[in-house]
């Protein structure tokens, strides 16, 4: 399981590597070309019910911290796929609210 590290927050959003590395590839593209995006998650059993949407952008700083040591293969049509969604006016989502956690890549 790895984490993602927003703002100054010592909490963490915890995120399963595979689906990690692959937001990690959008933001980044994203925050380098300097563009503002919302990413938003279903939150996971154990937690309290509900969802969360952070704005980000390139001032925040962020950090991606990943349980395995090897990099995770990436599947360029999911990542694509997600790149379209960070672009859309919905956001990048995520659904980490059951045992196998998804992307979701909502181009609304």
């Amino acid at each position: 399981m790895g984490s993602l590290f927003y703002g100054y927050s010592p909490s963490p959003i915890c995120i399963p590597d595979r689906v990690l590395a692959h937001v990690k590839v959008v933001m980044a593209t994203k925050l380098r070309r300097g563009e503002s995006f919302t990413l938003s998650w279903r939150h996971p059993s154990g937690e309290p019910a509900g969802r969360s949407t952070l704005w980000i952008q390139p001032s925040i700083p962020l950090r991606f911290v990943f349980e395995s040591t090897e990099p995770e293969a990436l599947d360029p049509v999911l990542l694509q796929s997600l790149a379209n969604a960070a672009n859309s006016s919905s956001g990048l989502t995520l659904d980490l609210g059951d045992s196998t956690p998804a992307l979701v890549a909502d181009t609304h």
